[in-house]
């Protein structure tokens, strides 16, 4: 029946009314689901839920805006749990202080933060045919997300962020989720519900074509893609992507090397069942001819250093991912081997382009701090002077010669348990010629890792 027929039928008798409009609404909800994503409406189940979400997260990142972080974080700051009141809920924020400080490592002010998460704008929400119970949803501006979570993953979040935090300190351009907050909202009469607000990997999404969910392995990784010219978003899975490649040419060993270090952090944790995100969209004639100039190569170096050594500036953060308004100022200073604060860095990178100055304020007649920092140049190099392209996201971006790659791992709560070990034993009698994703983590990380030597090049 089309639309027209719909209309000219509805005021005949009240109760067929009725019917078409809520066959219509049903109609209406089965395209957003096809699509992934809707806006979270009046209407919408979760709309009162989101809304006491919004107020509590503006309510909870004011309290961090008013209270400056500390210089060095305590072990009562990964302690702290902080309850906030108001009229209908009740909301508390975990660890505060080092998600704020996690945050601000990102470039990422409270502001903003605050702004994107509590906008006026409805927030949305995510299907996922992810087997979990979870309720994901999307700030309006897609920049992030939030889902709930049982109350033994944020206990296992919560007991290992420390060296979550260690690990992207040390690799701050790990592929790994970057978790921003952990809160939980009691409404009256209603079960507390834990969530996280976590950075997209996919954004910004305008011009991504693609998108795919990896996990190394066969067994019920198909999913129909979309009809052909249609505006349905589809997230694939490994056996849609074969006899595809990821092409980054010289960028190709740091990827591998990253999900190397970060599926084995994963495996420390005695994790397994992540998901290795990935999408991509064809670059812009202009970003296909960048210049490579000596300037573009400090600044994109720049970008990716280590915070301990980042180039210090009296106006120019010195931590990973930020780049201060006045940076160009800081990149004549450092190309003029000059430094007005006495301090320098090295500007190394993995394609050659400045690796042969030294700056004022480092001897070059210091063979002991060389030879002391020459036995980490290599990883310092293939993990932290990654050029990156200047991009709102560029921790889950990677840029080769035709396209641009959004990658991130994701779903990292999943504990070989003893309940997962049975499963396991399981699949292996029902699926013996098959490859199937609850296996041991070793076995976990060595199947991701082949994944990705297989299909880059």
């Amino acid at each position: 029946m089309s639309q027209t027929e719909l209309e000219m039928s509805g005021p005949s008798v009240s109760g067929h009314g009725r019917n078409v409009r809520k066959r219509r609404w049903g109609g209406l909800r089965q395209q957003w689901k096809l699509l992934g994503l809707f806006e979270i409406d009046q209407q919408h189940e979760f709309y009162s839920l989101t809304c006491m979400m919004k107020e509590g997260l503006c309510a909870a990142i004011q309290n961090t805006i008013d209270n400056p972080l500390p210089d060095e974080l305590s072990e009562d700051d990964y302690n702290l749990e902080v309850t906030q009141i108001h009229k209908d809920f009740r909301m508390e924020t975990y660890a505060g202080p080092v998600f704020a400080s996690l945050r601000r490592s990102l470039g990422m002010t409270e502001k903003e933060y605050q702004h994107s998460l509590s906008s006026e704008g409805n927030y949305l929400q995510f299907i996922s045919n992810s087997k979990s119970k979870a309720d994901f949803f999307i700030t309006n501006d897609k920049r992030f997300f939030l889902k709930t979570q049982s109350k033994r993953e944020i206990r296992f979040l919560l007991s290992n962020l420390r060296i979550y935090m260690e690990h992207l300190e040390k690799y701050p351009h790990s592929l790994l989720v970057k978790f921003l907050g952990v809160h939980t909202i009691k409404i009256s009469h209603q079960k507390m519900k834990y969530f996280i607000v976590m950075q997209s990997v996919f954004y910004p999404d305008e011009r991504i074509t693609e998108r795919y969910d990896i996990k190394g392995c066969e067994l019920n990784r198909w999913t129909d893609p979309a009809p052909k010219g249609s505006q349905i978003i589809v997230v694939l899975k490994d056996l849609n992507f074969e006899g595809q490649f990821i092409n980054l040419d010289q960028q190709r060993l740091w990827l591998l090397r990253q999900v190397e270090i970060d599926t084995t952090f994963l495996q420390s944790l005695n994790v397994l069942d992540y998901s290795l995100l990935l999408a991509q969209q064809p670059l812009h004639q202009d970003e296909l001819s960048q210049n490579f100039s000596f300037a573009t190569l400090i600044m994109r170096a720049a970008k990716s250093v280590h915070a301990t050594s980042s180039p210090t500036h009296v106006a120019t953060p010195t931590i990973p991912g930020v780049v201060g308004e006045d940076y160009t100022t800081l990149i004549s200073s450092e190309l003029n081997c000059t430094s007005s604060q006495g301090h320098a860095t090295e500007m190394r990178s993995d394609h050659g382009g400045a690796d042969n100055g030294s700056y004022e304020g480092e001897s070059m007649e210091q063979p002991s701090r060389v030879g002391a920092e020459s036995a980490n140049l290599q990883e310092f190099q293939a993990q932290n002077r990654r050029l990156l392209p200047n991009f709102k996201n560029p921790l889950h971006v990677i840029d080769g010669p035709e396209e641009r790659y959004f990658i991130g791992i994701i779903d990292v709560f999943t504990v070989y348990s003893f309940k997962k070990k049975l499963e396991h034993l399981w699949k292996r009698l029902r699926y013996p010629r098959h490859t199937f994703s609850t296996v041991s983590p070793p076995v976990y990380c060595q199947r991701i890792c082949q994944w990705v030597q297989n299909h880059t090049k």
